[in-house]
């Protein structure tokens, strides 16, 4: 997984032109924290796995490969 996740990180990342620096800021970790999660020497909690995938607005399961489908499932109100 922990492959899968960091190049999907990266390619969110780059697809929405947004900087690793943009990201931590959003996500509220240190850049360094982020860097290391695209490079896969770290791997995220849940918990900001759910908050990346919020602002990439792509699902949990297309982070980490369970699906190729990047679509945010509707959340239940």
């Amino acid at each position: 997984m922990q492959d899968i996740l960091s190049q999907r990180l990266r390619d969110c990342r780059k697809a929405g032109g947004y900087t690793q620096r943009e990201v931590s800021i959003y996500c509220d970790l240190t850049e360094k924290a982020y860097q290391n999660y695209e490079l896969g020497t770290h791997e995220p909690k849940l918990s900001l796995i759910m908050r990346i995938a919020e602002f990439y607005k792509v699902s949990i399961d297309y982070l980490v490969g369970l699906t190729d489908d990047p679509t945010p499932y509707k959340r239940k109100k």
